[in-house]
């Protein structure tokens, strides 16, 4: 599984570097990255946590 975020619809709340710090993190601009691309164990509640739904799953 490949884990990616659409940084334009990425509001900067992060809810996903908070449930899941595993594999994401923000950067210097407030927008998530993701660190693990392969995913991890909290990446379900990361995905559910996210209010614009902008992290995605390959």
């Amino acid at each position: 599984m490949k884990v990616t975020i659409n940084r334009d619809d990425c509001v900067g709340c992060g809810a996903c570097a908070s449930v899941c710090p595993d594999c994401f993190e923000m950067d210097d601009e407030g927008k998530a990255i993701v660190t693990n691309e392969a995913g991890c164990d909290c990446l379900q509640d990361a995905i559910d946590s996210c209010p614009v739904q902008c992290i995605i799953t390959e």
